[in-house]
């Protein structure tokens, strides 16, 4: 399956334009990854501005290709993201941070990833992580950064919850790349001309591999981010920034961040972006 990307503005304070993939209508998850954003490569004339936003029930991933984020949270971090480093960021019961990115290179160029926490530490305590360099593989002429999870013999420090893995892999020209066979996969083509296992991938479209492939056959040239892992079998309720399991916890999330109780980011942004109205339908969980 091939999932075009949307355009999504990203916040009405800057000019940058997201291809999003998941969710879509037909692919809501690649295990328990729930959010896939590609966005760039941009020249920073204006750059990137997102005030202070909340999350609940999730952890962000912010990988960066080219580029400088300044992160900022509740938490007090502060935290600058750059190419091939990562910043993971567990909301937990609930977490504000701001973005900006920082004057000094040309282009902005990234990607960010929600993952779906389980129900066992859906509201745990929020926590920060930043990695400096992250592992690397080699299958055949493919190089992989793997940033989440395990990929062959390297895994990630980054603290996760689910069996997952998620890396950027240069595209070489031969090498077959093991997979899970228990296991479902995406591969984001960010930039090049490039097939998996066969079917041609456009620029910025997500290639989709249900359960039962045991190997990832990609050909051409170019960069791609791979996800994959377990089924996430739980059903979740995700809107705006929350993930729930209800309604009901959606309406409470959105309050408790319209009612400004999240503690204050010392950020250089300013402002705040509130909650929007709810929608007139009641949300039921996926």
């Amino acid at each position: 399956m091939i999932i075009e990307p949307r355009l999504v503005k990203l916040t009405t304070r800057t000019e940058v334009d997201v291809r999003r993939t998941i969710p879509h209508a037909k692919l809501r998850r690649i295990g328990a990854w729930v959010f896939v954003d590609h966005f760039g490569p941009t020249e920073q004339v204006d750059g990137m501005t997102v005030a202070a936003h909340p999350h609940t029930g999730l952890q962000t991933v912010t990988w960066l290709l080219d580029g400088l984020i300044d992160h900022r949270d509740s938490l007090g971090t502060a935290q600058n993201v750059t190419p091939g480093s990562l910043n993971l960021m567990t909301a937990g019961s609930g977490v504000s941070h701001s973005e900006r990115s920082l004057p000094g290179p040309a282009a902005l160029h990234a990607v960010q990833l929600w993952i779906a926490l389980p129900e066992a530490v859906r509201s745990m305590r929020p926590t920060f992580e930043h990695i400096e360099a992250v592992p690397t593989a080699a299958f055949g002429d493919h190089v992989a950064q793997v940033f989440i999870g395990q990929w062959g013999t390297v895994a990630s420090p980054a603290t996760v919850y689910s069996p997952l893995v998620g890396a950027e892999v240069s595209v070489g020209t031969s090498g077959s790349i093991p997979l899970n066979p228990a296991w479902e996969y995406g591969v984001l083509n960010i930039n090049g001309s490039m097939s998996a296992n066969g079917d041609d991938v456009p620029p910025s479209a997500l290639w989709f591999s249900p359960v039962g492939a045991t190997e990832l056959d990609l050909t051409g040239s170019g960069v791609a981010i791979v996800i994959g892992g377990e089924p996430f079998l739980e059903q979740i309720v995700m809107w705006w920034n929350f993930i729930a399991r209800s309604h009901e916890e959606i309406e409470e999330m959105r309050m408790d961040w319209n009612l400004h109780t999240y503690p204050s980011i010392a950020d250089r942004v300013g402002g705040w972006i509130p909650a929007p109205e709810m929608p007139k339908v009641t949300l039921t969980a996926r």
